[in-house]
């Protein structure tokens, strides 16, 4: 491996653990069967426990790793892909 920086040969592979925090959503499969009348009878008839729990409970949130390859030259400290 070379590094397109200095032209050294002197070069580093390294495994980085990239975390991005994403929303979980329902499938479309979901708000066909289920969610069209669901939220209906959530924010109608649990009115209050629904606002608590969007004030209080807030999104579901999930945790999504992603690992990639990094290459480091020894050299001149260049970083890329």
């Amino acid at each position: 491996m070379i590094c397109p920086k200095c032209k050294n040969e002197n070069v580093t592979i390294q495994a980085v653990n990239e975390q991005k925090l994403v929303t979980k959503h329902h499938g479309i499969f979901w708000w066909i069967c289920i969610g069209w009348w669901w939220v209906f009878v959530k924010w109608i008839i649990l009115f209050i426990p629904a606002i608590f729990s969007a004030i209080f409970i807030g999104k579901r949130k999930k945790i999504k790793n992603i690992t990639k390859k990094k290459h480091v030259c020894q050299n001149c400290g260049y970083i890329w892909e």
